[in-house]
């Protein structure tokens, strides 16, 4: 049978995660459609052209704009028993939506995955990223949610897929969109940035984090911050990374002044070069770290700057 991801977007393009999301389920079968609920027309028709997408199925309504899982999960019950496979990013829209369908299709929901063995079992970490466990479903339709940084995404372009039409958009009198607040910022976004610089409770006050602003600005990186200083409110909560923050693996994560407590690894620990800067030799983070640099951050952060600027570096992206 055939496999169908749901796709996360902002009604103007497809997230990241989506593409990621797709990767996985070509380990699945060949055979992938893209189920896109928007109030934007032209979305679908762009998602086309994503590759290994062989069919698009659209629903395009007004009431769709922000994607409420309430109207969301019945459609995906609706459409999901003609697939073996139903396919969300592990993201906060994923996380949101499919125990909803799970519920509604009477079917066991498996989360976070991080790898396919076949079409019955998959590993998906547990025990904050310690332990990978190795899970088996017996069911008709498996609803899953995958862990993007796993997977190598796909491109967005390269394909051809049809556009099929789902018209039935299910009315939803149980929530109601009231408001949202976004951040705003020029620099990436924490789950699509090639290079993160990250600050802990070692960075004493929200103030200091301008150390780690300047270079990002030189580096073209994100922002991010552990548990510890989002709880000490030194940034904002979107800037947590972990296992109750965001799951990131970009190809460089600078750690400055983060102790490296297990639930902080568990949500950075794919990357691909990891640097720590902490005055504790014996800090966690030097044991998961490719290079380590022992020293007070107050004084290493400005001396990093000025050599990122002496050596010419640009920004990347």
């Amino acid at each position: 049978m055939s496999i169908l991801v749901i796709a996360e977007h902002d009604n103007t393009s497809i997230r990241p995660s989506t593409l990621n999301t797709i990767a996985a389920a070509k380990l699945l079968g060949d055979d992938i459609h893209l189920f896109v609920a928007t109030n934007n027309s032209e979305l679908p028709n762009s998602a086309s052209t994503i590759e290994s997408v062989s069919k698009v199925i659209s629903s395009v309504d007004d009431t769709l704009e922000h994607q409420l899982p309430e109207a969301l999960a019945p459609m995906i019950k609706e459409v999901a028993t003609s697939y073996s496979h139903v396919l969300a990013p592990a993201t906060t829209f994923g996380k949101n939506l499919m125990p909803r369908a799970s519920a509604l299709l009477d079917s066991q929901q498996i989360s976070d995955i991080s790898g396919v063995i076949d079409q019955d079992t998959f590993k998906r970490p547990i025990y904050a990223g310690s332990c990978i466990a190795t899970v088996k479903s017996n069911d008709s339709v498996k609803l899953i949610t995958v862990r993007a940084t796993a997977f190598d995404p796909v491109q967005l372009s390269g394909g051809s897929a049809a556009v099929e039409s789902f018209d039935s958009v299910v009315s939803n009198d149980i929530s109601e969109f009231v408001s949202e607040e976004i951040a705003k910022s020029d620099r990436p976004e924490l789950t699509a940035a090639d290079v993160i610089i990250s600050g802990g409770r070692g960075m004493q006050s929200g103030d200091n984090f301008h150390l780690l602003e300047t270079i990002a600005d030189k580096l073209g990186a994100a922002v991010g911050a552990s548990r510890a200083a989002v709880d000490a409110g030194f940034v904002p909560n979107d800037y947590q990374v972990g296992q109750t923050g965001k799951i990131v693996a970009p190809n460089l994560y600078i750690a400055v002044g983060i102790s490296g407590a297990i639930q902080h690894l568990a949500g950075m620990k794919d990357s691909k070069v990891i640097v720590a800067i902490n005055k504790d030799e014996e800090a966690p983070i030097f044991q998961v770290a490719d290079y380590g640099l022992v020293a007070d951050l107050f004084d290493a952060c400005p001396e990093l700057a000025e050599k990122i600027t002496s050596q010419g570096l640009k920004p990347t992206g």
